[in-house]
């Protein structure tokens, strides 16, 4: 039995090639189109992304379906794309080694840093406690939001879709940690560190320079106080995982100097 798709928006049109990284500001827009452009992918239902975006403690105050059951379905559907990508892309790998790269990609830390990069915690519909209590940066209600994404988009664009969403939005970490399974996610390793000693997650600020064929762009990452970096690369995300790994040596080591700025 197939998966049910909504006829109204051809999939080849739902997918409108947005880039993360050229995301428009939340402030510029409607969270929920800005998320939609960072998902590179338009709703025919918009009803299910709604549903998507609610937590449990806005169903409580102002009643209505939460986001759980996506979440549910959306996990599922991750493990299955994460899964379906390592294995066809690591021909030489064996069992164990293709599943420590699917555990580190979809770890939670790794999910909530997908959600950051599309500015899905601006989309959320949160109970009046959840919100004064910070949960739009909570990485449990970002990571259980971006399942809950997955699994709308299953619903709405059927299985190609939602399978493509998930390599638009993971690859990158995918083709990192097969570099060396478990290790190379360096973004991830530092979320969960900062996350266990600061109780807070990494910040990061990025430059660039060059012409537009030749871009470079350098990343510092701050946490728990100080700023580590730069690191370079050719992409944003590269650079980005080129200071967070310059900043979890440092403190993973216990060295508060080394790549401090």
């Amino acid at each position: 039995m197939s998966s049910p798709v909504s006829a109204e928006v051809p999939v080849s049109d739902r997918f409108h090639g947005a880039l993360a990284e050229d995301l428009p500001s939340p402030a510029g827009g409607d969270p929920v189109d800005v998320l939609e452009a960072g998902l590179g992918y338009r709703f025919a239902d918009r009803a299910l992304l709604t549903t998507a975006l609610t937590h449990r403690s806005w169903s409580a105050e102002n009643g209505g379906d939460s986001n759980e059951r996506l979440e549910f379905l959306g996990d599922a559907v991750l493990g299955l794309a994460v899964t379906d990508r390592v294995y066809r892309t690591n021909p030489d790998l064996a069992e164990g080694e293709l599943a420590k790269i699917r555990s580190s990609v979809v770890s939670a830390g790794a999910l909530t840093i997908s959600a950051r990069e599309v500015s899905l915690g601006d989309a959320l519909l949160l109970g009046r406690g959840e919100e004064a209590s910070g949960g739009r940066e909570k990485d449990s209600i970002l990571s259980d939001a971006l399942e809950a994404v997955i699994g709308a988009v299953f619903l709405d664009g059927g299985h190609v879709c939602a399978v493509r969403l998930v390599h638009d939005l993971l690859g990158d970490p995918i083709d990192l940690a097969a570099l060396d399974p478990g290790i190379h996610d360096h973004k991830t390793r530092l979320q969960e560190l900062a996350a266990q000693r600061f109780g807070s997650a990494p910040s990061y600020l990025l430059t660039a320079d060059g012409p537009a064929h030749d871009r470079r762009f350098h990343a510092s990452v701050e946490v728990g106080g100080r700023s580590f970096g730069p690191g370079t690369g050719k992409s944003k995300k590269r650079a980005e995982q080129v200071a967070a790994h310059i900043a979890w040596d440092a403190l993973s080591g216990g060295d508060w100097s080394a790549g401090a700025v």
